[in-house]
């Protein structure tokens, strides 16, 4: 079987000749006299993780690889018909994918691997992987909800930034603190993209019209999805960093400028704005920039010095666990 955290993580304008700031209808900003760049980075994105999981499917191989001890209990692969692409036994992954071996084997995140073995590079390969069907499609369908619009608006590269980094930001935190199973999925840079999203709302208060009803929205729906990962099976800890890593990014790569900025660039020097961006702006960067880089050191130099946060921190556990009569925090 599957350890707990075996199984996922899941459960977030290009100016050009722009004149006016009109109001917003939803948490987006959007200025309608402006270009939007086209969105390819996020649908490759799509596409690179759902291939990534058929070759995850097909290094799988469960009717050649499952185990004759699961065979002897009765328990088969899921859907023979697909050959190799077949899935393990439910009693083994309930998401409908590999075993957890193969995930393993193809860069998974497991803290001796990443600490004892110097295999750092898993930090990375895990947002890849995907535990099985549910999980993948879950985060996919997150990820084009959020990252489209991201996208069109703020252009593949600051967005790929905020997803790469938020990924790794979350795989750090999950790897400090859990270090008995293997978390895999692209929960914790869909999380960055979240926190991205709440961030730029903060750092561009001023040319936002409907404020609250914005900010609302936002942290209600962040509070459902981390609330999602206090449920068995899902790594919260990949989230809460992922969001931590996006949310400061968002007030270093997401900055617009102020009202009137653009508007006025044709008038006289004199008549220009003096500042593209105002001094809170200024101010939230030069924070966001300072916590970030710390943290982020503080982070990696903890998790390779095989530092166990959970044992400098008791009360963390609930961070990614609900206690109940069926479910105990303290495995």
């Amino acid at each position: 079987m599957m350890n707990n955290r075996d199984l996922e993580r899941g459960g977030g304008t290009k100016s050009r000749n722009g004149t006016s700031y009109p109001q917003p209808t939803s948490a987006y900003y959007v200025e309608n006299s402006e270009s939007q760049w086209t969105s390819w980075l996020v649908p490759m994105i799509v596409v690179a993780n759902v291939a990534m999981f058929i070759v995850i499917m097909l290094v799988n191989n469960c009717p050649n690889n499952i185990s004759d001890s699961f065979n002897s209990r009765g328990r088969k692969c899921v859907a023979r018909f697909l050959g190799r692409l077949s899935f393990q036994p439910l009693q083994e992954n309930p998401l409908f994918g590999p075993s957890s071996n193969t995930l393993q084997k193809l860069g998974a995140l497991e803290w001796n691997k990443v600490v004892n073995e110097h295999e750092g590079w898993r930090l990375l390969t895990c947002i890849w992987l995907h535990a099985g069907v549910v999980h993948l499609l879950a985060n996919m369908l997150s990820l084009v909800f959020i990252g489209i619009r991201l996208e069109q608006q703020f252009g593949f590269v600051r967005v790929g930034v905020i997803y790469l980094l938020s990924g790794i930001g979350g795989s750090v935190l999950s790897c400090l603190f859990i270090q008995r199973s293997i978390s895999v999925g692209a929960s914790g840079a869909l999380f960055g993209l979240l926190g991205a999203m709440l961030s730029e709302l903060l750092t561009n208060w001023t040319i936002y019209t409907n404020k609250a009803a914005a900010l609302f929205t936002l942290i209600i729906i962040i509070a459902i999805n981390l609330a999602v990962g206090l449920l068995p099976h899902v790594d919260n800890y990949a989230h809460i960093g992922g969001f931590m890593s996006g949310f400061l990014l968002g007030f270093v790569l997401l900055l617009r400028p102020q009202f009137g900025w653009i508007e006025r660039q044709h008038l006289p020097a004199e008549a220009r704005l003096k500042s593209k961006f105002k001094v809170y702006q200024y101010v939230l960067l030069l924070i966001a920039s300072i916590l970030l880089i710390v943290g982020v050191t503080v982070g990696l130099v903890m998790l390779f010095r095989g530092v166990k946060a959970n044992e400098h921190c008791s009360w963390c556990r609930y961070l990614s666990c609900l206690r109940t009569s069926r479910w105990s925090c303290d495995n």
